[in-house]
């Protein structure tokens, strides 16, 4: 598990939390907290992914291993990175509404 994609997640969630906690409902604080947080989440992922684009291109000693390695780093931070803006509303939405129901009972 990457570091900035745990974040990133922290960020979306927290702020989530923090609106439904000043009274908002659920959806329009994931929605909102998904706006708000859209940059930087995006920054803290496009950061972490740029600093791995030098090894992606070295044609130096030890290439062979380190281009590779800088190719998934950055495929898992793209990935990671939209599994954060579009999943984990869309989880929060299932599963933040089944734990209020059970909650309410």
């Amino acid at each position: 598990m990457d570091i900035p994609a745990v974040f990133g997640d922290m960020v979306l969630v927290s702020r989530v939390r923090q609106l439904q906690e000043a009274g908002m409902a659920a959806l329009d604080a994931i929605r909102e907290a998904a706006e708000t947080r859209l940059r930087p989440v995006l920054m803290t992922a496009l950061v972490a992914a740029l600093g791995f684009v030098p090894m992606a291109f070295n044609t130096g000693l030890g290439a062979e291993v380190q281009r590779p390695l800088a190719t998934v780093v950055i495929g898992g931070m793209v990935t990671s990175t939209a599994a954060t803006l579009v999943l984990l509303p869309v989880l929060y939405a299932v599963f933040g509404r089944r734990n209020a129901s059970r909650s309410i009972e």
